[in-house]
């Protein structure tokens, strides 16, 4: 699968070249392009910013403009926030690289525009690309610094392309309880709370139970914690018992 090719156009700052390399790295990203950046190049501050990335710096290809920049690009975005008056579909970052790795699973190009950091694109770039790429921002501040836009742009390409769960539990050695075991811990505390005289009026009774089942299943208890609650109710009914004696 051919990786799309993040293209800075006329950028103004080295730090924001090399912060832009990092941002593509952190998501396996490695075909990087520059056009015409204002400071010329290669760029010392570029890659003390770019830190570990600074192979990426290495083999970024270098272009006078945007026409040879995409040259050989099937399909290009242009990342823009602002309004613009050229007709072309208009897509969410999350959908652009969703189309670029339908294109790029057919061995095809995708190049992906992003403007200088003063003002973006000029609309004689915008009106070279195939499709708008806009990131639904606060109106009132939509401004995206390099960096933050090549992040974003390459996260949703990772996440298009790895299988990521969308939630984990983030605990070391988590072992979740089976449904048989849970249901015996149910048992345990119903047992409990029958001898406590809890389950009253009797006519209440079935959906207090009822109540409580679809607690049990709500919480996701692991086999450790399950143990820990059969415990504390052990702990409690032996204490009772020897108040009573």
């Amino acid at each position: 699968m051919i990786q799309p090719a993040f293209i800075l156009v006329r950028p103004q700052m080295g730090e924001n070249i090399g912060a832009a390399a990092r941002a593509m790295l952190n998501f396996g990203l490695t075909r990087m392009r520059i056009v015409d950046p204002r400071d010329g190049w290669p760029n010392p501050k570029a890659v003390a910013m770019a830190s570990g990335a600074g192979r990426l710096l290495d083999h970024a290809g270098l272009f006078p403009d945007v026409p040879t920049a995409i040259a050989d690009c099937d399909y290009v975005f242009a990342t823009t926030a602002r309004g613009r008056e050229l007709v072309k579909p208009v897509v969410t970052p999350e959908r652009a690289m969703e189309m670029a790795r339908a294109m790029a699973a057919e061995g095809k190009k995708v190049g992906v525009l992003f403007g200088p950091e003063r003002a973006g694109l000029e609309n004689e770039d915008v009106a070279l690309a195939n499709a708008i790429v806009t990131v639904p921002v606060n109106p009132e501040f939509p401004s995206l610094n390099l960096g933050q836009c090549a992040l974003l742009m390459g996260y949703e390409w990772q996440r298009q392309t790895v299988t990521t769960a969308p939630e984990i539990m983030g605990l070391a050695r988590t072992d979740f309880a089976q449904r048989v075991d849970v249901e015996r811990l149910a048992d345990h505390f119903e047992e409990r709370l029958d001898a406590a005289g809890f389950f009253f009026p009797p006519d209440k009774s079935e959906n207090m139970r009822l109540n409580l089942r679809n607690m049990w299943a709500r919480l996701n208890l692991t086999r450790a914690e399950v143990q820990t609650f059969h415990g504390m109710l052990r702990q409690i009914a032996w204490m009772l018992k020897k108040q009573g004696e």
